[in-house]
């Protein structure tokens, strides 16, 4: 397409970086997020390694542009009904970050027929787990939904919208997007674990099958993304930080894990590749805020009336 002949309309879809078709959406990298939609693909190529239903994706040679395919069209070409976690929880997408998983749990249990009720658990509990293991603060309730034909065959829908945000410097310290056990933190094993057996059923032992396969799904697309780190052109920061990170979120998940995971930083500095620097030290700086201040307390979200 030849922007000077789109639509107003159109023009005003590819400068907010995303454009929707009938059956694939379109996403473009930015200034503030460089290779985004490689950052993007990767880490939804490690989701559909898990063997749990993730959005397709295909990414530009210059890894600037992300095509998905639309998991709400069937092959027939019928659109299928999608609502997502922050319209049912009656939130405005403003308050997408305000909610917990232990409401999106309640959504499942409310929302998805018993027989289906397992599958859809796994989702989610697949979904938390990544958003630690790949340091996904991106994750909130409007990446979050259910896909359905009629209300007797409601799902927790494919896994989308899944990329290591800390790996930008305007996201590095930020926290998880929802709260887990009154907190949003990513130093909280007990609490992750605490809620995948409470809230979604999955015992210790289900919760090591769970782990074991986010982990080894993450460990078989580290030499891709070293590849790009290697041979796509000007993606060698971005990617580094994303390897940093994937190897903070192994340790995270470390208690659960039944096997050893190596220091993929370590074995990319002998295969030649730099270190990257600590994810601190690519914060951005808040100017006019005095170091002397506490942090500012943020409410915890109120719970909706049983």
């Amino acid at each position: 397409m030849v922007p000077k002949f789109l639509t107003p309309e159109t023009q005003a879809l590819f400068r907010k970086g995303t454009v929707a078709t009938e059956r694939h959406i379109v996403k473009g990298s930015s200034e503030h997020q460089p290779f985004v939609a490689l950052n993007e693909h990767l880490c939804m190529e490690v989701a559909r390694r898990t063997k749990v239903p993730a959005a397709n994706t295909v990414v530009s040679e210059d890894g600037q542009v992300l095509v998905v395919e639309r998991f709400d069209i069937d092959t027939a070409g019928q659109r299928k009904g999608f609502e997502d976690f922050c319209s049912l929880l009656g939130l405005v997408p403003e308050q997408k970050y305000e909610s917990t998983w232990e409401r999106a749990a309640r959504l499942v249990r409310d929302y998805v027929e018993p027989e289906r009720l397992r599958s859809s658990n796994e989702r989610l509990a697949v979904t938390l787990l990544f958003t630690f293991a790949l340091g996904n603060a991106d994750c909130h309730t409007k990446n979050l939904g259910f896909v359905y034909t009629h209300q007797n065959d409601v799902e927790v829908a494919p896994i989308y919208d899944m990329l290591t945000i800390l790996a930008y410097d305007r996201y590095a310290n930020n926290p998880p997007g929802m709260y887990v056990d009154g907190r949003k933190s990513w130093d909280m094993p007990k609490a992750l674990w605490r809620y995948l057996q409470q809230h979604l059923g999955f015992d210790p032992s289900a919760q090591r099958q769970l782990v074991d396969r986010v982990c080894s799904a993450v460990d078989s697309v580290v030499p891709e993304l070293k590849h790009h780190i290697r041979y796509t052109k000007g993606f060698e920061p971005v990617g580094l930080r994303m390897l940093w990170e994937w190897n903070e979120g192994m340790k995270r998940l470390q208690t659960r894990r039944t096997f050893a995971m190596p220091d993929w930083v370590e074995s990319a500095s002998t295969e030649g590749l730099s270190k990257p620097a600590p994810a601190q030290k690519f914060a951005s700086i808040r100017l006019g805020e005095s170091p002397l201040l506490a942090p500012r307390k943020r409410s915890r979200p109120v719970q909706p009336a049983s």
